[in-house]
C-alpha cells in the first residue's frame, strides 16, 4: 500500500483550493502523473527538495508532494506561470543584447 494513501495526496494538493472553485486534481491519474514527472526531473539532475537519501526517486517525488514542497498546478495556472516565464525570459533577452528599456513584446500561448 502506498503511504500516504492517494486519498491524503489529493487532500494536500488540494489543500489551498478555496470552497467553490474547482479541485486542482480529483483522480489518482493526476497524482501518478505529476510524481512521475518529478522523479524524472529528479533522475535527470533537479535537487531533492526532501531528505531522500537511499529512496527511489519517485518515493522522493512523493514525499515531496505529501510535505507540500511542490504543487500541481491546474491548466488555468500552468498557462499563467508559462506566460510569466516567457515573459522574463524575453526581458533577460533584452537586457543582455543592451534592449533594456525597449519594451518587451507580448507573447500569446495558443
Amino acid at each position: 500500500m502506498l503511504h500516504p494513501s492517494y486519498a491524503d495526496l489529493i487532500k494536500v494538493v488540494n489543500s489551498e483550493v478555496e470552497e467553490g472553485e474547482d479541485p486542482v486534481v480529483s483522480s489518482r491519474y493526476s497524482i501518478v502523473m505529476a510524481t512521475s514527472k518529478r522523479a524524472r526531473q529528479i533522475i535527470a539532475g533537479d535537487e531533492e527538495l526532501v531528505d531522500g537519501k537511499g529512496k527511489k526517486p519517485l518515493s522522493v517525488a512523493v514525499e515531496e508532494l505529501n510535505q507540500g514542497k511542490i504543487k500541481i498546478l491546474n491548466d488555468e495556472t500552468a498557462e499563467e506561470t508559462e506566460a510569466e516565464v516567457a515573459n522574463t525570459e524575453a526581458e533577460a533577452a533584452n537586457t543582455e543584447s543592451g534592449e533594456a528599456d525597449a519594451p518587451a513584446d507580448e507573447q500569446a500561448l495558443g
